[in-house]
């Protein structure tokens, strides 16, 4: 018999993770347009200003992952929580930009512990033999706030204030607080006294090439998810840009209802070479939109959410195989550092593409974003063959 998987505590982080990630993602693709109507940011600004909270995420998940694997890591998680509730209350009453900058800062850098925390939690509570398929299910929470959270932002945005959209996160995320509170944790023991601390307690050494991979990845999955509803309105789609979201919910709910189960087969690099191809094509489709629109506009608003999907697919099917390749990598001591490096890996190309995208929006096309987002797709999958894979065959401990 399969160990269990589906338990309590399981599906209650998971139900918290939702609604940690709803208030997340309504906001993601408003505040573009807050910052624009609200200070007048100009274009190639607004993607500096969102930067602060993704480097301040992964500035500090190196010492939130030694911080979980060195104390008890529920309590880290709550706190961790509630400072990130509470800061859409902040948003509230911000009356400057610098302000909002320092929400921004602050926001990050308690988004980057509860992720972080969350993650090694779930790898805590479930069955080593089950992990991928525990993963994907988990990151399918996230997908289904993605399906629902961005397209539900957008829609606030079209017909009610910017208040109204921060108290909406600040409820949900209130109330995932409450529910993060019922999950039981295993007890750890805690490290010793006087431990040894190395780099290798802040930074899994052996996920550095891994990391730089999946650096490569995120670049053009943060110009996207960032700056999707910009670029639809910019070629004529500007009706509906929040069903992007939702489409790419869906392919990467499809996807991880089997690429989490294949991971735990063993199928791994496969599974993560299938999405690697997806992403590059869903890529190459995003930009090829704005050619194609000035021909035939129903045919490219079809290709616009065909490719959504797609994306979704590919990148629903790397997610929990990444993960797993990270935390395969480390000992069984160093959950949190493995899982810190790979989300640190992860929010440092989501803050470079923030900057990118639009650096590439002022001064040509967002299209173009989209064409360098496939150039390093490819150059991510080179890598990924020729040194990803021998290198955790190689080091691999699971």
């Amino acid at each position: 018999m399969k160990d269990r998987l589906v338990t309590r505590d399981y599906c209650c982080i998971l139900l918290a993770n939702f609604l940690l990630y709803f208030g997340f993602f309504l906001l993601m693709p408003v505040l573009p347009f807050y910052l624009a109507e609200e200070y007048g940011v100009a274009k190639s600004m607004i993607g500096v200003i969102l930067s602060c909270y993704t480097v301040a995420a992964l500035t500090v998940r190196p010492f939130s992952g030694y911080l979980l694997d060195t104390l008890p890591r529920k309590p880290l998680y709550l706190l961790a929580f509630l400072v990130f509730t509470l800061i859409f209350g902040g948003y509230l009453i911000a009356g400057s930009l610098l302000i909002f900058v320092m929400l921004r800062i602050l926001h990050g850098l308690s988004f980057g512990t509860v992720t972080v925390a969350g993650n090694t939690i779930v790898i805590d509570i479930t069955p080593s033999s089950r992990r991928g398929e525990a993963l994907g299910y988990y990151g399918l929470a996230n997908n289904i706030a993605m399906a629902l959270g961005p397209m539900i932002g957008l829609f606030l945005h079209d017909f009610y204030t910017f208040d109204v959209i921060f108290l909406g996160a600040l409820g949900c995320c209130t109330a995932g607080f409450f529910v993060a509170m019922t999950v039981r944790t295993p007890v750890k023991p805690l490290m010793q006294k006087n431990p040894h601390v190395s780099l290798d307690r802040f930074i899994l050494l052996k996920g550095i090439p891994l990391g730089v991979d999946l650096l490569l990845l995120s670049i053009p999955y943060g110009i996207n998810t960032t700056y999707v509803a910009m670029y639809a309105k910019s070629i004529g789609l500007t009706e509906g840009t929040g069903l992007f979201f939702t489409f790419m919910a869906a392919g990467m709910a499809i996807s991880r209802l089997f690429s989490g189960k294949q991971v735990d087969k063993g199928n791994i690099t496969r599974i993560i070479v299938f999405g690697m191809y997806m992403a590059t094509a869903a890529f190459f489709g995003l930009f090829l939109c704005e050619k194609l629109m000035r021909f035939s506009p129903e045919f490219t608003r079809m290709l616009f959410y065909c490719m959504a999907l797609v994306l979704g697919a590919g990148f629903g099917s790397m997610f929990p195989a990444f993960n797993t390749m990270f935390v395969n990598l480390a000992e069984h001591n160093q959950r949190g550092t493995a899982t810190s490096t790979y989300l640190t890996s992860w929010d440092l190309g989501i803050g470079m593409g923030l900057v990118l995208g639009g650096i590439i929006g002022q001064a040509a096309s967002f299209s173009y974003a989209y064409l360098a987002g496939t150039v390093l797709c490819v150059v991510s999958m080179v890598i990924f063959k020729t040194v990803n894979i021998p290198h955790f065959e190689k080091n691999r401990l699971r």
